[in-house]
């Protein structure tokens, strides 16, 4: 079965640019443009659950992180991987994608092959039986210029632009 992957942009053009594409590479893909309609689809009974969830900042009704939240306080999504795609570039943004538990932080603009390759070392990382093996002791997998960390990576160097502690 295909990895889900559920996107939730304000962005018509953008949404429509992540379906096509990762739709193309073979994944299953459904998308919002809202955190409130994403959420209140995940309570309808014929629901699947996504493997992974990219998620805008900058959203109406409910801004990014607290739309990660939400997602992250139900239980059956706490171990779902998060990649947020946001205009928003700064080093405490980064910071607070980490904190929230992505797994990964791009910026708009952004390339195709950059977002397919993220997410294929993410669900890499927590699918072994959809995209390969985990790698033992792997904390973090870096693909075209973007880092991709596990949970458990104690770094703040995770995403590019912070300081390691």
């Amino acid at each position: 079965m295909a990895a889900f992957v559920m996107v939730i942009d304000d962005s018509l053009v953008i949404r429509k640019i992540l379906e096509t594409c990762l739709r193309r590479v073979g994944y299953e893909v459904k998308s919002f443009p809202d955190g409130v309609e994403a959420l209140c689809w995940l309570n309808t009974g014929d629901a699947r659950l996504p493997d992974l969830i990219v998620v805008d900042l900058g959203l109406p009704k409910l801004d990014g992180y607290e739309v990660i939240r939400l997602l992250k306080a139900r239980p059956n999504l706490k171990h779902t991987t998060l990649v947020i795609l946001s205009r928003r570039d700064g080093i405490i943004d980064r910071l607070k994608g980490r904190l929230v538990g992505a797994h990964a932080y791009l910026t708009k603009p952004f390339k195709t092959d950059q977002l397919v390759a993220v997410i294929r070392a993410s669900l890499a990382n927590v699918l072994p039986d959809v995209e390969g093996a985990r790698r033992p002791g792997s904390h973090e997998l870096v693909s075209s210029g973007a880092t991709v960390c596990s949970p458990t990576s104690g770094s703040l160097s995770s995403f590019p632009g912070t300081a390691s502690r």
